[in-house]
């Protein structure tokens, strides 16, 4: 079964013209061109445009998606398994529109009834450079400028890839809360394994001699993740966070 260029740029709510770059920069081959001259697009076709139009999503630029494809190909990963990835990210992105939402949501509710606005959560859920202060006064100017130097440093491509990790972990984090796994067992302690070992990968954090964090960086992490709403919007909720938190810190007690 195959679609014209007329149905499917009307199904994605976009343009023949945009179908038509994406075919002569490579993004998304034409699957056959009618007699009449028409182009046609089959389901395959139709599943590499979902994954562009999400990748696009993300802010990347045609050449970023051109090389995210190729990598995740290059890698082996099908289109399902590319699918899953992004269907992770949603997944993040859906906790953080949440703690928008509620942050909003009480914005609203204390302008009405005329109590006084909270400050520290009108914010939650936004992309916005207060986490510097508050990285610099926790751990030093040091820490927020490695950090972001490693971040400027990487490409479109590789930022996406670095946030669909981070995503899949909170994501796996969020789902074993959810089904109610304890936090002292293995399920959980590989999730804190991961968490761990992610965060070794963040420069700038306190970490120890051999670049792992270290022991009060990583439980106070946990305990964060519980006392503000900003990250544990990334694990479900607070019951998520909390489960995290526990985690994390019989993990600490156990290896570190």
């Amino acid at each position: 079964m195959d679609w014209s260029i007329q149905e499917i740029a009307k199904l994605a709510g976009t343009t023949s013209r945009t179908l038509r770059h994406y075919d002569a920069v490579g993004l998304l081959p034409v699957t056959r061109v009618g007699v009449n001259g028409y182009r046609y697009y089959d389901e395959h076709a139709l599943v590499r445009l979902q994954r562009i139009l999400l990748l696009r999503e993300l802010g990347l630029s045609l050449p970023a998606v051109g090389e995210v494809l190729a990598a995740q190909e290059a890698a082996g990963h099908g289109a399902t398994d590319a699918l899953r990835e992004h269907l992770v990210w949603l997944r993040a992105e859906q906790y953080r529109l949440e703690a928008q939402i509620a942050s909003v949501e009480d914005t609203i509710t204390n302008m009405e009834g005329g109590g006084p606005l909270m400050a520290e959560h009108m914010f939650d859920g936004f992309d916005h450079t207060q986490h510097q202060a508050e990285v610099e006064e926790r751990w030093g100017e040091h820490a927020f400028a490695s950090g972001d130097r490693w971040w400027r440093g990487k490409t479109p491509a590789e930022r996406a890839d670095w946030q669909a990790r981070a995503a899949a972990l909170a994501a796996d984090w969020a789902d074993a809360a959810s089904r109610g796994v304890d936090a002292s067992g293995e399920e959980a302690q590989v999730l804190a394994r991961r968490q761990y070992d992610w965060l070794s990968g963040i420069p700038g954090t306190p970490q120890t001699a051999d670049g792992h964090p270290t022991r009060e960086y990583f439980t106070g992490l946990g305990e964060m993740y519980v006392g503000d709403r900003r990250f544990s919007a990334n694990y479900g909720g607070e019951t998520g966070a909390r489960f995290v938190s526990d985690a994390m810190a019989l993990f600490a007690e156990r290896e570190l």
